[in-house]
């Protein structure tokens, strides 16, 4: 009798815990919302960027703090956000730590084998990737790197990335690239863009062809743009200035190859130019340009 009642009591146990309602699981974080395209202006003939920012606004999208922007080589940027993270731009393992790095008690540091191409001790947490030459990207990354985003796929369908990490939004537009004699190979680059301090700064990647207006829908605003200039290994200068003149960027950071004066010359008096003496630049939603400007990083 008592293992029966024993018995009972045990399966009363065992629905009591099996049909009571249990706490919902767990949601998958919902896809960011770029305020990026949220505000963009879509008509051809807006006026340049604009900087404010919506009521509710999305991750990544607080107006407080610096980034920092540095030119590493060709068409690698290092972007540092206010909260430290850390993104390299076109990354093909040549921002790298060096062979050794040796530091005194003292707080002195020695290089080992410096050839000028890393700018920090320590891998970026984030790096994107072109696959137009090797000079853009790398299979081989510094295991230490987080995350490694590739500008295309291996199967041929386009590239997706929505990332936040820490105070940055990243995702991606995808673009044709050349191929020989085989025409264009369809979403084989990728414009990166990173939303980060209210900031939109956009990377064309090795654009090969102008964009058109879905492209430009799916970018949105671009206050910052890191635009490829060599005249003709992605695009002529005047294709290239007019891509540049239609996203309206405040600040315009020439990369790839050394600048040439027909890439300036491509733009009047609406647009200031200026050489940096430094590599890196440090801006934020307050301190842009009132006047689009195109600002030669040092080392370009």
């Amino acid at each position: 009798m008592l293992l029966r009642y024993l018995a009972y009591a045990l399966t009363v146990i065992w629905l009591t815990h099996a049909l009571w309602p249990q706490p919902a699981h767990a949601q998958q974080a919902p896809t960011p919302v770029s305020q990026c395209q949220a505000i963009a202006a879509a008509a051809p003939a807006a006026s340049f960027a604009s900087f404010s920012v919506p009521a509710a606004v999305p991750v990544a999208s607080a107006d407080t703090g610096e980034v920092t922007i540095t030119f590493v080589g060709h068409s690698t940027f290092l972007i540092e956000t206010p909260d430290g993270v850390s993104i390299a731009t076109d990354y093909n393992g040549w921002f790298r730590t060096p062979s050794a790095l040796i530091e005194t008690p003292d707080g002195v540091s020695i290089a080992t084998d410096y050839n000028g191409w890393f700018r920090t001790p320590s891998a970026p947490d984030v790096v994107t990737m072109n696959r137009a030459h090797s000079s853009h990207y790398t299979l081989s990354p510094d295991p230490a790197i987080e995350h490694v985003l590739h500008g295309w796929r291996d199967d041929g369908t386009p590239a997706d990335h929505d990332l936040v990490v820490g105070d940055a939004y990243i995702r991606n537009v995808t673009t044709d690239i050349r191929s020989g004699f085989e025409g264009m190979i369809p979403d084989a680059n990728s414009i990166f863009i990173f939303e980060v301090a209210g900031l939109c700064i956009g990377h064309l990647g090795h654009l090969h062809h102008e964009l058109d207006e879905s492209h430009y829908r799916q970018i949105g605003r671009l206050d910052v743009l890191m635009v490829p200039v060599d005249g003709g290994l992605t695009m002529g200068a005047e294709s290239m200035s007019r891509v540049v003149s239609r996203l309206r960027s405040a600040l315009i950071l020439p990369m790839h190859r050394p600048l040439t004066n027909d890439f300036l010359a491509m733009f009047g008096d609406e647009f200031d130019k200026s050489f940096a003496t430094e590599p890196s630049v440090k801006v934020s939603l307050r301190s842009l340009p009132k006047r689009p400007l195109i600002y030669v990083l040092q080392g370009v």
